[in-house]
């Protein structure tokens, strides 16, 4: 059974240069797998205010979800950084959104 795309390829328009680490650590501290892509995804902005007892901070927030697994030798996606809009910003969290068979359906990045 083939299972709907719930994030088009169509929809996906604006592109993003992502950089993963994996989890996993060697021996001299580093991340054992590091991928670095280029892609398009469908970004999505956000901003908050954040009131600190000095001043006001706002922080931008973002995410970019893409059509299907942009990381199949990776089990989760949890850390590294995507350029976006000329500006860097880290991965907070990863997810992959499977379908009833275990295939993945989409992948949505959270920046901060």
């Amino acid at each position: 059974m083939k299972y709907p795309d719930l994030v088009p390829k169509r929809l996906c328009r604006t592109p993003i240069r992502v950089h993963l680490e994996s989890e996993e650590i060697s021996n001299l501290g580093e991340p054992v797998r590091v991928l670095d892509l280029d892609l398009m995804c469908n970004f999505q902005d956000k901003a908050k205010t954040i009131l600190t007892a000095e001043k006001k901070l706002v922080q931008i927030t973002g995410v970019a979800m893409f059509c299907g697994d942009i990381a199949p030798d990776f089990p989760a996606i949890s850390g590294g950084t995507v350029t976006v809009f000329g500006r860097e910003r880290r991965i907070e969290q990863g997810m992959k959104a499977r379908n009833p068979d275990g295939t993945v359906n989409y992948c949505q990045l959270e920046v901060v």
